[in-house]
């Protein structure tokens, strides 16, 4: 049996959650795991169902099922393929830890997504892309050329069909106009706890606070630099003795953990953007599990 994930974003209004298991009972679904939250703030409701189909229903045919239920309700929703895997870029300056992360979560099945390319301002990881049978892509940028460089990297996106960008500690601000084009579709790891310390060199900014917490961020981009929809985060402690160099290092690994979450939750579907917020919802059972060790 194949297993589909539901997600479901509509007003709030009674029998939503009657009307979306009565259906996927007519059509033949059992519910495997099921999440929701009702905002009361912005009147909308979440829901993401996983479930799979007994009567061997293909994911066309179980999106057709489902209109009326979308329809009447006014839903945006969408019916995935569990097994189908996301297309993604990978995009990266000169700090390589977030990419030798992911690399390694995706080589051990950890994160079940289909690189499709490198791209890099720099030549600094074209071995090591290369060496993992992935296509690598060095577009140079400049004052002079950014609107030219961003076209190429567009274009290597619309050449593979990718579905999600991942800044990997890419250090280059993208144009509003490639923010908005992949709206919801580009997701960046900022090496700060925002909304505190954004911008540039933010440990040296939180090492001239004292800070006693460093952390990281992992947000969808937005044309606001540093101000898109939040989806993880997470801290390491530090002590006055530490220097600001000690906070990069300290901060490597809170960054990549971070990165790496913040994908798995959004190629699982579980992440949903709430106005200027997300809505993230815990990830199924058995979604962590990879297909080998190392």
């Amino acid at each position: 049996m194949t297993s589909h994930v539901l997600t479901v974003t509509c007003p709030s209004r009674r029998g939503i959650v009657a009307a979306i298991s009565g259906k996927l009972a007519e059509l033949g679904c059992n519910i495997t795991d099921s999440a929701q939250f009702d905002d009361p703030g912005t009147d909308q409701f979440f829901m993401r169902v996983s479930f799979v189909s007994e009567t061997g229903l293909t994911q066309p045919e179980l999106a057709q099922g489902f209109v009326p239920v979308a329809e009447a309700f006014g839903m945006q929703w969408a019916v995935q393929d569990e097994a189908t895997k996301m297309k993604v870029v990978i995009m990266v300056s000169r700090f390589g830890h977030c990419l030798n992360d992911l690399l390694y979560r995706w080589r051990i099945g950890a994160l079940p997504i289909d690189i499709v390319a490198v791209i890099s301002n720099h030549m600094d990881y074209q071995k090591l892309v290369v060496n993992h049978d992935i296509p690598f892509h060095c577009i140079k940028v400049t004052k002079e050329n950014k609107p030219e460089a961003e076209a190429a990297i567009m274009q290597v996106i619309e050449d593979t069909g990718a579905e999600l960008i991942v800044l990997a500690r890419y250090m280059q601000i993208l144009s509003d106009k490639m923010c908005q084009h992949m709206s919801g579709r580009i997701i960046n790891i900022h090496h700060s706890f925002l909304p505190s310390f954004k911008g540039a060199n933010p440990y040296k900014q939180a090492f001239e606070r004292g800070v006693k917490l460093i952390g990281a961020t992992a947000h969808y981009v937005t044309a606001d630099l540093d101000e898109g929809p939040i989806i993880e985060q997470d801290t390491v402690r530090i002590t006055h003795a530490q220097s600001s160099e000690d906070y990069v290092s300290l901060g490597r690994d809170v960054e990549a953990q971070v990165l790496s979450r913040a994908i798995h939750a959004h190629i699982h579907h579980r992440v949903f953007i709430n106005g200027n917020k997300t809505v993230v919802f815990p990830a199924s059972p058995g979604s962590y599990a990879s297909e080998r060790m190392g």
